[in-house]
């Protein structure tokens, strides 16, 4: 079930088709994924570049190698929009945010906003805006809403995300790393954990590829959160009215 997500790499120059070799080896190689080529605007940089990770339904990477995805689609609509030429490149998410933060990218995307990540990028408005749930085991009566669970029940959410990190935060007794929503369902169907705290969707689309019905698990919506781009406030500060552009352009791609 699990898949290896730094095993995903081909790069699309001008043409969303590719060589047969390079398909097998966009599904068993490195890293990148990136696609480019709309006709240019006066206003747009030689190319933006913008990192993701793979995390389904809003990023996703097809047999082909080709990148998709409802948070892909809309950043695609936006840029095309503006006539903006891009590359988009597919690795792991703390490298993603760490090539923003060091000038090596242009922008990283989709994530909610947290005080780390305004310190040197800034969100455009909201990709898709979804809610967060607890996910809880079949086996477990307790109310989630007592103080007290949070010490007593076993939490997971995905490793050194804004998620897992506010439980730890928090005081929630949080004790496996997962590198993923499908290693989450894992821990959570294996009994290694007894709540699991995820977007709803990315966590309904696990428990499909699983086969296990969406309702087996206990459900409680938390808050629904926005998922955006991150634009570096160096790149910004280079090109002024970028972020505005952008935003208008995104808002005609609902």
């Amino acid at each position: 079930m699990e898949k290896d997500i730094s095993k995903v790499s081909s790069i699309i120059r001008n043409t969303f088709l590719l060589p047969k070799t390079l398909k097998a080896a966009a599904l068993n190689t490195a890293m990148i994924i990136a696609t480019m080529g709309v006709a240019t605007s006066a206003q747009a940089i030689e190319r933006l570049t913008l990192a993701t990770q793979i995390w389904t339904p809003y990023q996703t990477v097809d047999e082909n190698g080709e990148i998709g995805g409802v948070a892909v689609d809309r950043v695609k609509c936006a840029l095309r929009r503006m006539g903006q030429p891009y590359e988009i490149r597919v690795m792991r998410w703390d490298k993603a945010q760490l090539m923003v933060e060091t000038g090596e990218m242009h922008g990283f995307f989709s994530g909610s906003a947290n005080s780390r990540r305004a310190k040197y990028a800034t969100a455009s408005e909201p990709l898709v805006s979804e809610y967060l749930a607890w996910f809880i085991a079949p086996n477990i009566y307790a109310d989630i809403n007592d103080e007290t669970t949070k010490f007593s029940l076993r939490f997971g959410a995905k490793f050194n995300t804004n998620k897992w990190l506010s439980l730890k935060r928090d005081g929630y007794n949080v004790i496996r790393k997962p590198r993923d929503a499908d290693s989450l369902l894992q821990m959570l169907w294996k009994g290694d954990l007894d709540v699991a705290y995820e977007y709803e969707l990315v966590f309904e689309d696990s428990l499909k590829k699983a086969g296990i019905p969406v309702d087996y698990f206990q459900k409680v919506r938390i808050k629904k959160q926005d998922l955006m781009v991150h634009f570096s406030n160096d790149f910004l500060r280079e090109s002024p009215g970028f972020l505005d552009r952008f935003n208008r352009s995104l808002r005609k791609c609902y």
